[in-house]
């Protein structure tokens, strides 16, 4: 059985976009530039991605248009719209939990939940996360995409790893 992660960087006060939807403020410090970060090793451990729209969309369009950058890895896009599903790429317009449900029990590794706020709200609010891994990136936006905008309850969570390079903490946590 898979564990269901949400990888994800935010800024130190808690935003994953600027207002316009950018992320070219997702840098270090450059304390440390040439290191890779936990990102390649965290990449290695994923069987499967889910994102929204929002975050599909931003990849093929400004982040990585000319690649796909998961290719050979199942990933699902969840999605209102009708789309023709594409050579590891598959539009769901399905219930959410029943994807990720589905995933961790036919992946061994990571199923790894890419973006954006509302696939991690809904997944968060319904006891679907394992494991919430957040890069804190050196930058105070002011305003954004909130990661967690309005969260229903409280969610006790226990710390089981931290690292920090190039000016950016991760913290691991998982649920208490």
């Amino acid at each position: 059985m898979g564990k269901i992660v949400l990888y994800l960087a935010i800024s130190v006060d808690g935003y994953i976009a600027d207002e316009q939807g950018g992320v070219s403020w997702l840098v270090g410090d450059g304390s440390e530039p040439d290191a890779p970060g936990s990102y390649p090793a965290f990449l290695d451990t994923v069987d499967a991605i889910v994102m929204g729209w929002t975050t599909y969309h931003q990849l093929v369009t400004e982040l990585s248009p000319d690649s796909w950058p998961y290719e050979g890895r199942p990933c699902y896009v969840v999605t209102h719209r009708q789309e023709e599903n594409q050579e590891d790429i598959f539009f769901w317009n399905g219930e959410l939990t029943d994807l990720v449900d589905k995933l961790k029990l036919e992946h061994k590794g990571t199923v790894w939940i890419c973006g954006g706020a509302s696939v991690a709200g809904q997944l968060l609010k319904e006891s679907r996360i394992d494991q919430l891994w957040l890069s804190i990136i050196p930058t105070v936006l002011g305003k954004g995409v909130r990661l967690f905008p309005e969260f229903p309850q409280e969610l006790p969570l226990k710390l089981v790893g931290t690292e920090h390079w190039n000016g950016i903490v991760d913290l691991v946590y998982e649920k208490r």
